[in-house]
């Protein structure tokens, strides 16, 4: 058990990294299961567990601060209460941003988990070749040490931008999905989406309103006519999972269940916006050049093409394996036993990532309580070889 500082680096048994839907599903579940905060001064009597969670936006709701503001609660994908404080009545016309960040925070405010913010985490490296030895956090706001660590940092600082022929001399406007704001802003305009996920669709039909569109995707779109249940869900879950159990990159669970159609695309799709086409072969300063050769001239280029997970400052664990994703034993990194990841392959979801918050919890606390077994019994060793030295 470790509280306080040492030296001028502050130390905690457990550093959460992210503070949106999973990293509070985490802190909920540290804190019941008995962990403190982490003090600022030598606490060596208290037998609790300590806790903090580093968060680096300015405030509560995490990557739904920055979320467009004509995605409202009623087009949203459903989103999983955080445990312990179901969410308000909702008013459907709302924008999500709003909604959830207001939820977020009297979330915070009711149940006020130990959360540093702005702290903006630069690296996780260990701090010697022990393997179940501490980490070291390197901040922007100094330095922690921990026996563990569980990761919630998301994909929406990471946007994935693909790669074309003649990308940077187009002359118009190019922008990830991250960087919308309105459609308003593309009026009269032409402009060319590329992706097929959820955001891909809605912000097709919200731009060909004002602006005429054309739709690109690498793969032809598969749509959904069933409702999405219970066990497709559980369906699409579980492909995920075993992606990331082997090892491999994991994949959006779009990927897994299709695209499903709503009264809204429906509409969409009798209007001709979900005429979709192959992806072109290459950008030019005015346009694009089409699969069949011919030219397409546009205004600007909007990449609705996903995210990555946001894990560069964990490098120094070399947790990527030959497959080039990370392999998983449910939330924890199966090479890594200090290490739990939330919001990573089946648990990015909305729904995943407050179940995954209980998960991660209880594989630390198992980690934990057996390297306090393991150093209870160094201990004991040390006793009985100085008894049987001592003449």
């Amino acid at each position: 058990m470790s509280a306080g500082i040492e030296g001028g680096i502050r130390s905690a048994d457990v550093v959460v990294i992210g503070a949106g839907q999973a990293g509070l599903s985490a802190a909920y579940h540290l804190q019941r299961r008995g962990f403190a905060p982490a003090g600022t001064g030598p606490e060596e009597r208290d037998p609790a567990y300590r806790y903090i969670v580093l968060d680096a936006e300015d405030g509560p709701g995490g990557a739904w601060r920055h979320r467009w503001k004509s995605l409202l609660m009623a087009t949203v994908n459903g989103i999983s209460d955080l445990p312990g404080i179901p969410q308000p009545d909702v008013d459907p016309k709302e924008a999500s941003s709003s909604f959830l960040t207001r939820y977020f925070g009297g979330y915070e405010d009711q149940l006020a988990p130990a959360i540093e913010r702005p702290v903006r985490v630069r690296t996780v490296a260990p701090e010697d070749k022990n393997p179940g030895g501490r980490l070291r956090i390197t901040t922007s706001r100094g330095d922690w040490s921990a026996r563990a660590i569980i990761n919630a940092t998301g994909t929406w600082t990471r946007p994935f931008w693909p790669i074309y022929p003649g990308q940077a001399g187009f002359r118009g406007r190019q922008l990830h999905v991250a960087d919308y704001v309105s459609a308003d802003e593309f009026r009269g305009r032409h402009v060319i989406v590329v992706g097929g996920d959820i955001s891909a669709v809605g912000l097709l039909d919200e731009i060909s309103r004002v602006a005429s569109t054309s739709w690109f995707t690498r793969r032809e779109p598969v749509w959904r006519d069933a409702a999405f249940d219970r066990k497709a869900g559980h369906d699409a879950v579980a492909l995920v999972e075993e992606r990331v159990r082997q090892g491999l990159p994991p994949q959006s669970v779009v990927a897994a269940t299709g695209l499903i159609w709503t009264p809204a695309l429906r509409a969409a799709a009798a209007r001709g916006v979900l005429e979709r086409q192959p992806m072109f072969s290459a950008i030019e300063p005015g346009g694009v050049r089409l699969a069949d050769g011919s030219f397409l001239a546009a205004d600007v280029i909007l990449w609705a093409t996903g995210f990555r997970a946001e894990l560069d400052h964990l490098a120094p664990l070399n947790l990527r394996g030959a497959g080039g994703g990370i392999a998983m034993a449910g939330t924890r990194v199966a090479a890594e036993t200090r290490v739990q990841l939330v919001g990573y392959g089946p648990s990015s979801s909305t729904i995943g990532a407050t179940r995954a918050g209980r998960t991660a919890v209880a594989g630390i606390l198992q980690f934990l309580r057996e390297q306090d077994k393991l150093l209870e019994q160094d201990k004991l060793a040390g006793v009985r070889n100085l008894q049987a030295r001592t003449p």
